[in-house]
């Protein structure tokens, strides 16, 4: 199943640690990109529960990064069209609400119990849910609620609804 999806969160992740990079070196980059790397597998995850869904968006396509690109004025890059093509604009918006806001990300990983994308070997998501100083510092743009809040908004309706409206959270 991860194989399916393995482009898409790649691409996806790739684009959120562009747009929100990580500051202070090669262990920073590598923190940041391991939470923005949970974050798209939870919201893949949930944006495309099922293997016919997975293999769905394998044929068609996510769609790309060309809104997400206007919206945070980032510069079109030609080498960069192959992989900016498989960014998942509903994932990438999902991601960074859950980056966010650890309540909802709490939620949205306990959403994933039971589901067939976490059936078989143990899933962690620690990074996610309960980053530590190191992991907070790492990605301190990535997980500004002001900074990402253009691009969380975009769905974050559609997340809530995933997830069972419950109770509202802050956006």
């Amino acid at each position: 199943m991860l194989a399916d999806l393995a482009p898409l969160i790649a691409a996806t992740t790739q684009w959120l640690i562009r747009a929100y990079p990580a500051s202070g070196g090669a262990l920073a980059a590598a923190l940041c990109e391991a939470q923005a790397r949970q974050a798209v597998t939870v919201a893949a995850w949930l944006r495309y529960p099922t293997a016919t869904d997975a293999a769905l968006v394998g044929m068609a396509g996510p769609g790309g990064s060309a809104a997400l690109d206007w919206m945070s004025g980032a510069e079109e890059d030609p080498d960069d069209a192959a992989w900016r093509s498989w960014v998942d604009e509903v994932v990438a918006s999902w991601a960074a609400g859950l980056l966010a806001d650890p309540d909802l990300a709490a939620r949205a990983v306990a959403g994933l119990t039971g589901g067939t994308h976490t059936s078989g070997a143990p899933v962690e998501f620690r990074r996610l849910t309960t980053p530590d100083d190191h992991d907070r510092r790492a990605a301190a743009l990535l997980r500004h609620p002001d900074l990402v809040a253009p691009v969380a908004a975009l769905h974050h309706d559609r997340l809530l609804d995933r997830l069972g409206r419950d109770e509202e959270l802050a956006a």
